[in-house]
């Protein structure tokens, strides 16, 4: 039985939050990593990582705003030190599909010595009704670069089941789970299940690099359109064009489709223009 709380970095992102909920309702004790927790935690600041990281047994870590942000790969090796330190037992890693910079990170948690798990993630579905391309969708617009390239989008939510696995069950330890969506789509692909889901049309329009920036930049500011365009002219080049089997292999069942993920969030709401 776990006694121990289970540290959850980043605990109000779009992962961390849906580990959270499901740990708590499971009557897990889970300890907050954020700024503003009762035991706070922030990756700028070293002296937060000991305190939040004393007493609790396991992790789910989430590096903000991404593993390929400058010196993100060097913040998360000091921490995996002082974590082994604190005798943490399991450290559980959301990594970038296709990014270079997050496999590095991987290889820090691979090689700190604590017993680990990795999710290395496709794209989020949810990244068009709780981020930066909400905004586009209620406009009717689905503005992505990449052309005609192919990604499996993933349901947030099968993330967060695969990591709730990995910290509560046997036989997760040392496993990479790649997670994505059931089928490749391309983005007009997906405009086109989002029209059905909302019930109106939305357009993928072709931007390119620069574009999708300053689109961003306009709704998130510019940290936020640096790392992401980075992300994007780095993966949508094709190379992760294909399916993974970690939804199936940690969890025993296949993945959502983006069409019951859009399905979802339309009767949600989230794309009302009220909302």
């Amino acid at each position: 039985m776990q006694t121990q709380p289970i540290l959850v970095v980043g605990a109000t992102g779009k992962t961390g939050s849906r580990v959270v909920s499901r740990l708590e309702d499971m009557g897990t004790a889970v300890r907050r990593g954020s700024r503003n927790s009762d035991i706070p935690f922030d990756w700028e600041t070293p002296a937060t990582w000991a305190p939040a990281l004393s007493g609790v047994s396991k992790a789910y870590v989430t590096y903000f705003p991404d593993l390929a942000f400058p010196g993100a790969v060097e913040t998360l090796e000091a921490f995996t030190k002082v974590a082994a330190a604190s005798a943490l037992k399991h450290i559980v890693l959301l990594s970038g599909r296709g990014e270079h910079h997050a496999r590095m990170g991987e290889e820090v948690v691979r090689a700190s010595g604590i017993p680990f798990t990795i999710v290395r993630a496709a794209w989020f579905a949810q990244n068009f009704s709780e981020g930066y391309l909400r905004d586009p969708i209620l406009a009717g617009v689905l503005p992505m670069p990449g052309g005609e390239i192919a990604e499996p989008i993933i349901d947030i939510d099968d993330i967060a089941d695969v990591v709730v696995a990995a910290l509560t069950e046997d036989g997760h330890q040392g496993e990479l789970y790649e997670v994505t969506g059931p089928r490749l789509m391309t983005f007009a692909e997906m405009a086109g299940v989002l029209s059905q889901a909302t019930g109106r049309p939305i357009q993928h329009v072709p931007i390119s690099f620069d574009d999708f920036h300053a689109n961003v930049a306009a709704s998130g500011g510019d940290f936020v359109a640096d790392v992401f365009t980075a992300i994007a002219r780095e993966t949508l080049d094709g190379r992760n064009a294909q399916i993974a089997d970690g939804v199936e292999r940690a969890l025993g069942r296949k993945p959502r489709d983006f069409s019951a993920f859009a399905a979802a969030a339309a009767s949600r709401g989230v794309w009302n223009t009220a909302a």
